[in-house]
């Protein structure tokens, strides 16, 4: 079972004025609504209006922790609070607004970061009420939500149940109770396509499964297990997948892509423009048996564009490499123009004033940048890693090329749309319509793993 946050940071932010937020509003896709508070009060309805409102603590709460960030991806975060906990330090990774990773007023700097002190104080808690004919409801949490005939939320259906209920930021998220199978239902179809060949789905569903497996800590302190965006897997209505979906996942009920008695990082993207990353390429950490850097193409192209790729080859790469499986993906070439005054407005005004230079420092063995220099009249600034699409989200990914357009104009010629690790989804679809088998294109992209039981992991999960 994984609760999965519809919604996360609803309500109006610390110093925001509640009483001005427009309403929640909660609607039954049929029938009625039912919220249970926290004091055992219920009420029913078809729909529901929820309102935000301040109430003062009766003890103002000091809040006082390190903090790291803002990080560029969980994965980063999660590096560096394993490095963090290793010191002894007590840490939660949390996604205020971008990813960071928390510990104790006393706890050391993390080996290689700077932490921060972050210190303020909470004079009062958001709350919500029901505002009836006879009365004002103030509402305790957490609110539990039934609807029998499901929740209708941003143009879905979902079933629940639903918990409302306050985060680690001052705000509230919606979130719903889903058992694993029905949760793919809302991922599968909205990640690679409900109309995916039969392998190619089946091959999702996998991974999804594992991927959810590995990450349900991602926001335990908010409460819940994963979010429904593309900071964990997108997940929306169910209903949406068909026949076909509901199939693939059933082939494979239970199954969980291991490696090591343990779920692989199960990480996947849309295209990898011809050539997979390895996990280090990507972001901060070891390398990973399963997740190397190859050519991703029939033996011909591979032997063509062997690991790792000279500056040479890169350059023919981008120019063409249209042998590659999944080459017919709408992003698997990709030019970009980018601005001094892009670059200054993502960095900030002040990071290194008007840029002058931008220039690739470092790549990996697939080609893709590793560390990308910013530099202007004030100085320089390096983006790493997964740093780069965070900051230049204009770029779909980091295997490109640079080159100077004009003053104050760069030209970027690129491949792929995502990290590049893992399940080129258009490669799957592609090897799919070839006759490759699920297994076989898992095996395909991340060679020495096996399939195993949920069972088999027992309480580690």
């Amino acid at each position: 079972m994984l609760w999965v946050a519809l919604a996360a940071r609803i309500g109006p932010g610390e110093g925001l004025d509640a009483s001005s937020a427009p309403p929640l509003r909660l609607q039954a896709a049929a029938g009625l609504l039912t919220l249970i508070d926290g004091r055992g009060q219920r009420f029913m309805a078809p729909q529901l209006l929820l309102y935000w409102r301040r109430s003062p603590l009766p003890v103002p709460l000091a809040i006082q922790r390190r903090v790291v960030g803002p990080l560029p991806s969980y994965e980063t975060a999660d590096q560096v609070a394993r490095g963090w906990r290793a010191q002894g330090a007590a840490v939660a990774i949390a996604k205020p607004g971008d990813w960071e990773v928390w510990a104790p007023p006393s706890a050391p700097d993390p080996v290689g970061q700077s932490a921060r002190l972050v210190s303020r104080t909470e004079s009062s808690q958001l709350l919500l009420e029901l505002r009836r004919s006879q009365g004002n409801v103030e509402l305790a949490g957490p609110l539990r939500l039934e609807a029998p005939q499901g929740l209708q939320w941003h143009g879905g259906t979902y079933a629940g149940p639903f918990l409302l209920q306050a985060d680690a930021h001052g705000t509230w998220s919606l979130v719903e109770q889903v058992p694993l199978e029905r949760y793919l239902q809302g991922v599968v179809p909205h990640e690679i396509g409900a109309g995916s060949p039969p392998a190619a789905l089946a091959a999702q569903a996998v991974l999804a499964r594992t991927w959810a497996l590995r990450n349900r800590h991602r926001f335990v302190v908010d409460g819940y297990h994963l979010c429904a965006d593309t900071q964990c897997q997108v997940y929306s209505d169910p209903r949406q997948g068909g026949a076909e979906v509901s199939q693939a996942i059933a082939a494979s009920a239970g199954q969980v892509l291991a490696e090591a008695g343990q779920p692989i990082h199960a990480v996947y993207h849309a295209s990898n423009g011809g050539v997979a990353a390895g996990f280090e390429e990507v972001w901060q950490g070891n390398a990973l048996p399963y997740l190397r850097p190859f050519a991703d193409g029939p033996a011909a192209f591979s032997a063509r564009f062997p690991m790792p790729l000279t500056p040479g080859r890169l350059g023919e790469l981008l120019g063409d490499g249209g042998q590659a499986w999944g080459a017919d993906h709408p992003v698997f070439r990709w030019q970009r123009r980018i601005t001094a005054d892009q670059l200054q407005a993502a960095l900030g005004a002040a990071a290194v004033g008007r840029p002058n230079r931008l220039k690739v420092l470092e790549r990996g063995a697939s080609g893709r940048v590793l560390a990308l220099e910013i530099a202007g009249a004030s100085g320089s600034r390096v983006l790493r890693l997964d740093a780069i699409r965070r900051t230049l989200r204009q770029l779909p990914s980091t295997l490109f090329s640079v080159s100077p357009a004009g003053p104050g104009v760069w030209s970027v010629q690129g491949a792929g749309f995502g990290h590049g690790a893992g399940l080129s989804q258009a490669g799957a679809i592609d090897l799919a319509r070839r006759g490759w088998s699920r297994d076989r294109i898992l095996e395909h992209y991340y060679p020495g793993t096996k399939l195993l039981p949920l069972q088999a992991f027992g309480e580690a999960l």
